[in-house]
């Protein structure tokens, strides 16, 4: 980095940031010197003031009966100050009360000393002293040296706050200026070797790269270097990390900031960080803005409740001037991410201020593989692991959700002191990161685990028996999470399309658990209304946005009216009539009603595996796939192998206790069975 872009950096450091704190402190101590300062001089005088202030009638006759020992006599004014010592403590009257010291203090009423009255103090015995008058420049110095102080502090102040942010013209109004991160390569260790399931992404972003070191390659054909990059995708998928790799692989000045970073409580801030943020690019050009969670200064103007002059469409309308004006920000190449690409304003979208849109959606299974290769480096795995089986285990997983899965993994295989991560980890912590953690310290009676055992296995014989069902992948009665019982699928493709007969097969799965209710107990619980929910939200969508009925045709009902400054939906449209609203009630309600038949005639018929599937859940809590399929053949399960470094002792426990759970107490409706 050259000594320019150094200097450029310099007033960004953490420790020269405007600290409120630090000048409160630095208020305080001068506030407690100055406050020392006046106590001693207080002090001071009040020690002087222990002497007695007499008259001067009392002073002669003193005098007179030699009871004064020394003294030192002061020129004031135009008379003398006599301050003595007595040969032995008097009692005098002061201000009515009765004063007893050994000091006296009197005011002379001479102009001049004659030789009369010395020759009458050495005739009483008395050892004094006459000072010349060096005290009259002294005393206003003191009186004013307390106003030097304030004032040198204030000036002090001043120029501390001048300074803040290593100077510039606003000074004390520092709070204008940007405070973006710049990275270097030495401190970026991230590069696009770490990125992986984004190729697409990579691509577009090396070019841009490339562009910045070699921009003659790309300019003798007459491209133009791109203004700006935007980032779009779902939370999780690595728009950072792509970020943060193209900081290491550039070679240029890296400027990271926050969409948040701009706006505060002043107007004109953002605007004004902004315009500072741009010109520390330019400095240090080429570089490279990079500018995280954009829809925080960049959502739709003339919407919303801020009106039209507030302070986030200001910081807006600075940013789309800096990207595309006047004035040319040449070699400053913008990095934006966002996840809420739908509610960012036009103008900031178009070509010449975002020129790429880049999409770095979740990941495939090779991307996914990928993704798992790269958190794995430096973890220890067995031999047994197979990351590709990882891989098309985890459908619609994102990066941040694989690397949490892969972290899991290795806290598990600590847990049980082990020196590698094994299969079993990673399936454990599948589980855990796809249904929620184990809760096996919750007592559940008998009669509720029963109940929760042939809800769960409702929603597996169901799905096991319609072709266009997901294949279930677990199901447990363990509670996990706010649920009492977990039944999870995983599809065997990725999907990006859904059928009609696909969604009503998950319909039909989802009152799996209601169905078997109702065949075996002849009764409904809460545990459904998750499964009713669900089901309720598909049907509607498949009425009112897919087209799938056959009496309301392909046509949409209901337009979603969103307040774009809110950032999300607060009234539904109705753009309908009420016998329209009539029939799509009654469509809701036939899908409904069809799969919650559909599901009570498959169970109805195949209701031994129902109960052979419950009793092998009631014994083993816990049934996978091939296990599944080994109770509905009719074959005989396994003994359980118990692992060694591992016990249900806090199960065991509480259920010695005798203590029960209240029906209600620690789940809300619906907790009961969630299907996945």
């Amino acid at each position: 980095m050259s000594k320019e872009d150094k200097n450029t950096n310099k007033p960004n450091k953490p420790g020269e940031e405007f600290n409120w704190n630090r000048v409160f402190k630095i208020v305080l101590g001068w506030s407690a010197i100055l406050i020392g300062f006046f106590l001693i001089m207080v002090y001071t005088k009040g020690s002087d003031a222990q002497s007695s202030q007499i008259s001067f009638n009392e002073f002669q006759t003193l005098i007179r009966e030699n009871k004064v020992k020394s003294a030192t006599v002061r020129k004031s004014n135009n008379n003398y100050e006599f301050d003595g010592t007595l040969v032995s403590p008097q009692n005098f009257q002061v201000a009515g009360r009765t004063i007893t010291t050994d000091k006296i203090n009197v005011f002379l009423p001479y102009t001049n000393l004659s030789n009369d009255v010395i020759a009458e103090w050495e005739k009483a015995g008395i050892n004094f002293t006459i000072e010349k008058d060096e005290g009259s420049w002294f005393e206003p110095l003191i009186g004013i040296l307390p106003w030097i102080l304030i004032i040198a502090f204030w000036i002090f102040i001043m120029r501390r706050m001048s300074q803040n942010a290593g100077g510039g013209t606003r000074g004390i109004f520092s709070f204008g200026k940007a405070k973006p991160k710049m990275l270097s390569e030495s401190s970026v260790k991230v590069t696009f070797k770490d990125v992986a399931g984004a190729d697409e992404a990579k691509q577009e972003l090396s070019e841009i790269i490339e562009f910045l070191k070699t921009p003659q390659k790309f300019q003798k054909l007459g491209g133009k270097i791109p203004k700006g990059v935007l980032l779009l995708g779902p939370p999780g998928t690595g728009k950072t990390l792509l970020a943060r790799a193209v900081a290491g692989e550039a070679g240029v000045p890296f400027f990271s900031i926050s969409g948040a970073d701009f706006v505060e409580m002043f107007v004109g801030v953002g605007a004004s960080r902004v315009r500072d943020l741009f010109e520390q690019g330019k400095k240090s050009a080429p570089c490279i803005i990079f500018i995280d969670e954009i829809d925080a200064v960049g959502r739709h103007r003339g919407a919303g409740l801020g009106g039209g002059h507030d302070e986030r469409e200001q910081t807006l309308n600075q940013l789309l001037i800096e990207m595309d004006g006047f004035e040319q920000n040449n070699g400053v190449i913008v990095i934006a991410s966002t996840n809420r690409p739908d509610i960012l304003d036009p103008a900031l979208l178009r070509p010449g201020r975002f020129d790429r849109q880049v999409v770095v959606d979740r990941p495939d299974v090779k991307g996914r593989e990928g993704i798992l290769k790269v958190h794995t480096r430096k973890i220890p795995l067995a031999k047994d692991v197979k990351l590709e089986i990882i891989a098309k285990g985890t459908p619609g997983f994102s990066g941040a959700d694989l690397a949490n899965l892969v972290n899991e993994a290795a806290l598990l295989a600590a847990r049980r002191n082990s020196d590698m991560v094994t299969m079993r980890d990673m399936d454990d912590a599948k589980d855990k990161v796809l249904m929620g953690t184990e809760r096996r310290s919750i007592v559940i009676s008998e009669r509720e685990k029963k109940t929760t055992a042939y809800h769960e296995a409702g929603h597996v014989i169901v799905a096991k028996m319609i072709p266009e069902a997901d294949p279930v992948h677990k199901v447990t009665i363990i509670p996990r999470g706010r649920a009492l019982g977990v039944t999870s699928y995983l599809p065997i493709d990725e999907k990006h399309t859904y059928s009609k007969e696909y969604l009503e097969a998950m319909i039909a799965y989802l009152f799996g658990g209601r169905a078997a209710e109702k065949l075996i107990f002849n009764e409904y619980t809460t545990g459904a209304s998750n499964d009713i929910e669900r089901a309720t939200g598909i049907a509607r969508k498949m009425v009112c946005e897919f087209g799938m009925s056959e009496k309301l045709g392909p046509l949409k009902y209901g337009d979603k009216q969103e307040e774009v400054f809110l950032g999300k939906e607060i009234h539904q449209n109705k753009n309908h009539s009420d016998a329209t609203q009539i029939l799509i009630d009654e469509e809701i309600k036939k899908i409904i009603q069809n799969g919650l038949e559909r599901a009570e005639k498959i169970l109805s018929e195949n209701k031994d595996k129902l109960d052979a599937l419950s009793m092998a859940l009631l014994e083993r809590e816990t049934l996978d796939s091939e296990e599944i399929d080994a109770v509905l053949r009719g074959e005989t399960l396994p003994p359980i192998e118990k692992p060694i470094n591992e016990s249900s002792q806090p199960e065991n426990k509480m259920k010695e206790s005798g203590k029960q759970t209240k029906d209600g107490e620690d789940f809300a409706p619906g907790d009961v069975a969630l299907a996945n």
